[in-house]
């Protein structure tokens, strides 16, 4: 990070004249947007500053207005920039948002060599973990929402006789959201799209996965009402350890075997 006091322009705003250096190889809009994403990173354009036109940004690099606002856009789209129009317009440096941080995260794991059973040994530790946040903060509305989610999974599973896996993954992210902590909830919600996976991994082992589980779920929510956290860590300790034990089943039976298609995470459709 750039320490140095930056010199101001007769605007009242810092002199960045310096800040960009002209970029001549590869796909040149990448390059900018990395050299952009850097500055951000190192704090020297921060939320809320206002880029240079596209015309002087142009200049600056050595490129055309055109691959300028070609790398505005793919800037754009990774929310580290607002573009606004007209007078007072252009592009402003912004934060990502928690659910663009979160999918980042996400298509990390998933695209990543990770194992159904690492999610699951991660899911012990991070939801065991947080129970005692969810006993002590949840409230009446969370109360609701996630009692709903189990009527949705009774329902499907009186009238259908077969148990969406998705109902899971959703309830155990929402359970996250009762903790009411942003980086929780954060961590839970880019965790999403692996556990589902992982989940349908352990219902091909046990096609009646859900069944104990969605009773499960019940009784976790029960005990979080009564701020019971004995008895809810205990309801989660049994409910997340049948998953785990599903998945070293179903890679004991070698369909998890790299040589019979792969048992990552990544790189597999959602049903075989």
């Amino acid at each position: 990070m750039n320490t140095q006091p930056q010199a101001t322009a007769a605007s009242g705003s810092p002199d960045r004249s310096d800040m960009f250096s002209r970029v001549n190889a590869g796909r040149v809009s990448n390059l900018i947007v990395e050299q952009i994403r850097l500055l951000i990173r190192d704090g020297q354009l921060i939320a809320g500053d206002r880029l240079p036109s596209e015309r002087e940004l142009g200049e600056r690099f050595g490129v055309s207005r055109v691959t300028v606002r070609e790398a505005l856009r793919g800037l754009e789209a990774n929310g580290l920039v607002t573009i606004k129009v007209g007078a007072r317009g252009g592009a402003f440096v912004t934060a990502p948002t928690s659910e663009q941080v979160g999918e980042g995260i996400s298509d990390l794991l998933t695209f990543s060599v990770v194992e159904p059973g690492d999610v699951t040994e991660a899911r012990q530790i991070f939801e065991l973990g947080i129970v005692p946040l969810v006993c002590r903060r949840a409230d009446e509305h969370d109360i609701a929402e996630l009692l709903e989610i189990c009527d949705r999974a009774e329902a499907t599973l009186e009238t259908e006789n077969e148990y969406p896996v998705s109902l899971s993954a959703e309830f155990h992210v929402r359970v996250a959201r009762a903790a009411h902590n942003p980086a929780i909830e954060l961590l839970a919600r880019s965790f999403h799209g692996p556990i589902l996976m992982s989940l349908l991994r352990a219902q091909e082992s046990d096609p009646k996965v859900g069944v104990v589980g969605t009773r499960e779920h019940r009784e976790f929510v029960e005990a979080v009402r009564m701020r019971d956290v004995a008895a809810a860590t205990a309801v989660m300790t049994t409910h997340l350890a049948r998953t785990a034990e599903r998945l070293r089943q179903y890679k004991a039976e070698g369909a998890g075997g790299n040589e019979a298609g792969g048992g990552t995470l990544g790189n597999r459709p959602l049903r075989e």
